[in-house]
């Protein structure tokens, strides 16, 4: 069912993390961090909506880390009933598709649930200070590339822009209650 990420809540302070990835390593929001800011992105290997910008998204991630941009994707939803969002698949993708950013894994949800992540792509753009300023989506129907220049106002000035098109995508698969 497909779903709208909230509007950005302008000066959100991001909660850290402590997540495996799939290159083999674990990574705290400090240490994907980057100079001028930072993009977390919450998405996941079986949504359409993912499936379908995947090589925007890689593109822009690359384009960001230009900019010094921290770039980090986080898969948090249900592999026990999505498993082709499990640990194994996500590794399997990040290589094959070569994602030059760290795919990480919130098994348990903590972190999709502390950071108010709502579908796949979710977008979270943060400023050097790690406060949020976007959450909005990848591209305009226009093919106008909105992450890529709100994060690089993000990066020149450390505010985002003020109006913004909320991501739309898979909701989160969450477990059972």
């Amino acid at each position: 069912m497909a779903t709208h990420a909230p509007v950005c809540d302008f000066g959100w302070k991001a909660p850290d993390f402590d997540l495996p990835a799939t290159d083999g390593r674990r990574y705290r929001l400090a240490d994907i961090a980057g100079p001028r800011g930072t993009l977390v992105m919450f998405i996941c290997n079986h949504c359409p909506y993912v499936l379908r910008a995947l090589d925007g998204i890689i593109d822009e991630a690359r384009a960001l880390a230009a900019l010094g941009i921290g770039v980090a994707a986080i898969c948090s939803n249900d592999a026990t009933a999505y498993p082709d969002d499990g640990f194994e698949p996500m590794r399997a993708m990040a290589e094959t598709r070569g994602f030059p950013f760290p795919y990480l894994h919130d098994a348990d949800q903590t972190v999709a649930r502390a950071w108010g992540a709502a579908c796949t792509p979710d977008f979270f753009g943060l400023n050097a200070d790690g406060a949020l300023q976007y959450r909005g989506r990848l591209t305009a129907p226009d093919g106008r590339r909105e992450l890529f220049e709100a994060m690089r106002q993000i990066a020149e000035t450390g505010e985002g822009p003020r109006e913004q098109v909320p991501s739309m995508g898979c909701s989160i698969k969450w477990k059972a209650a």
